[in-house]
């Protein structure tokens, strides 16, 4: 998988709502209503990212979800990282 360019990550971004490129990878943030909810999103993702064999950084505390995605292989952001970032979108707006 090609490491993408800052400027083709900066296009792909125009395509995510909330999406940040910092420090080699692109990362976002989300709130819930309570550490329930944020659970149940999480392992909807979880199942996604097994069927992408692609898995992020993400911490949780409470309600608040943080993800960091990059290609640890390409040692930056891939086409990889927009895909499984386009499913989270999918599945944080079927919410």
């Amino acid at each position: 998988m090609k490491k993408l360019s800052e400027k083709e990550i900066e296009k792909h971004l125009e395509e995510l709502d909330g999406w940040e490129f910092v420090n080699g990878a692109i990362e976002t943030s989300f709130e819930f209503k309570n550490f329930k909810e944020a659970f149940s999103v999480m392992t909807r993702i979880a199942f996604e990212c097994e069927a992408q064999s692609h898995h992020p950084d993400w911490s949780n505390v409470y309600n608040s979800l943080n993800i960091r995605l990059n290609t640890h292989d390409a040692d930056g952001v891939t086409e990889k990282d927009f895909k499984l970032a386009q499913s989270i979108e999918d599945i944080i707006e079927s919410e």
